[in-house]
């Protein structure tokens, strides 16, 4: 049984830049022992929120809580998170293995033995400065502290910036070796949806500053569908229909359906097919 107050919540969280409203009254929860995904278009309010939950930058109004401690101003509660973000906090000066000694006075559970492993796992060279590591080194240095802090929870903005295909599948593999030794609520913010698709257990979709969706992967998608076919025959069949989005291709249509359940009587003509989680985001968050 889930015990009450574990996790990060979000009441009610609004924050304006200006002119811009970042965040609308935004309320959700991170649940202990869960992989998120926090997925949104560019400027949508990923890491405005993420930023808050850390305390590194105020909101005009709400509040965040950790396991039921209000984070603003409290050290308790923001010594319980981690956050890799895309920003480099750490003096220009500073050597890589120096950086994670660091961390390591700052996360009492900190697994020195682990930073080790990933430091060579990577490649990463921990006696260079971080401040002349490539971008997708300074990813790595990240991620090696990211991984190696054991807080219960884990906020990953960006993680995989700079990183080439090897080593994304590395992070990715790495993650859940680090998850299933130490399982702990994780938050992984991207842009590369397909990549994360197999690994996230939780969606939150957020556009424009509000929460459009925050559901499981599984029982989001297990509506979703894609119908393609002859035009005048694909419309005829989504009639009365959740449509969130549609191609066209000469006398070809694609219609994406969210209906909450699988088709039934599907006429031959028409071909049904799973709708992906990158495929239902941009369908989701198309203006």
């Amino acid at each position: 049984m889930k015990e009450i107050g574990l996790g990060i919540e979000v009441k009610g969280l609004s924050k304006s830049f200006g002119n811009v409203q970042a965040l609308r009254d935004v309320s959700l929860t991170f649940e202990a022992n869960k992989i998120y995904g926090l997925l949104g278009r560019n400027g949508a309010g990923k890491s405005t929120l993420l930023n808050i939950a850390t305390n590194r930058i105020f909101a005009d109004s709400g509040e965040v809580l950790v396991d039921g401690e209000r984070v603003f101003e409290n050290d308790r509660a923001l010594g319980k998170i981690f956050m890799m973000s895309e920003n480099n906090f750490y003096p220009d000066s500073m050597k890589a293995r120096d950086g994670i000694r660091w961390a390591a006075e700052f996360y009492s559970g900190f697994d020195m033995a682990k930073a080790k492993a990933l430091s060579e796992l990577f490649g990463l060279d921990t006696r260079k400065k971080i401040k002349d590591l490539s971008t997708g080194y300074k990813s790595i240095f990240k991620i090696v502290v990211a991984l190696s802090t054991m807080a219960p929870y884990l906020l990953l903005d960006e993680p995989v910036l700079g990183l080439d295909a090897n080593h994304r599948d590395l992070f990715y593999k790495e993650l859940l070796i680090s998850y299933e030794e130490h399982p702990r609520c994780v938050v992984v913010s991207t842009h590369l949806i397909e990549e994360v698709s197999g690994l996230i257990e939780e969606i939150v979709i957020i556009k424009e500053g509000e929460i459009l969706r925050n559901e499981s992967c599984e029982s989001l998608l297990a509506g979703g569908y894609t119908v393609s076919g002859k035009a005048e025959a694909v419309e005829r069949f989504i009639a009365g229909k959740h449509c969130i989005g549609m191609d066209s291709l000469g006398g070809l249509k694609s219609a994406y359906i969210l209906d909450g359940a699988q088709p039934q009587n599907v006429p031959e003509e028409l071909e049904i097919t799973k709708l992906d989680l990158q495929k239902l985001f941009i369908q989701l968050t198309n203006a």
